[in-house]
């Protein structure tokens, strides 16, 4: 009994030092709303990309529930034209390359992918961080006029992505 009592105190404050908690950002562009939500998982002292992060996998985007898009707007991301509506962001990581993914499934656990819902992909610009980035972040900005800017950002990896609204 003790020891299942000392496990009910151990397990939870072990797991709580692994939290990922909810995180949105926003931007408005020409009166239209374009939104992520996602979780935000923290380094915790290990090594991300290439190897909790495997390269040449398929990533969530953060952690638990797959990290969703919002759109007021029709977009076009690079060469992607995305339709106004809700969409899951994927990332395809890889040593030197990154892409960003937009999946037409909406609603799934952070897990579950499946390419054939691909709306596309598009090629990210990578850049190193000067200093390691403890919590995953995704940031939407403005860039002036109908232009945006995603940018990504963990341990020392930076990647970013324009779009226009349409």
């Amino acid at each position: 009994m003790k020891l299942l009592f000392a496990a009910a105190l151990v397990i939870p404050v072990a797991l709580a030092q692994y939290t990922s908690p909810p995180a949105e950002t926003s931007v408005t562009i020409n009166g239209k709303k374009i939104s992520i939500s996602y979780h935000s998982p923290r380094m915790h002292g290990r090594k991300i990309f290439g190897d909790l992060v495997p390269y040449g996998q398929v990533w969530r985007a953060g952690a638990n529930e797959a990290t969703a898009l919002h759109t007021d707007a029709d977009l076009q991301i690079r060469n992607l034209r995305v339709p106004k509506g809700d969409y899951t962001l994927f990332i395809l990581p890889e040593q030197n390359s990154w892409q960003l993914i937009v999946n037409k499934q909406t609603g799934q656990w952070g897990l579950e992918y499946h390419q054939n819902q691909d709306l596309g992909r598009v090629a990210m610009d990578l850049s190193q961080s000067p200093q390691p980035v403890e919590a995953w972040k995704m940031t939407l900005a403005s860039a002036g006029g109908n232009k945006g800017t995603l940018r990504c950002e963990w341990e020392k990896t930076i990647a970013t992505v324009p779009f226009t609204v349409q």
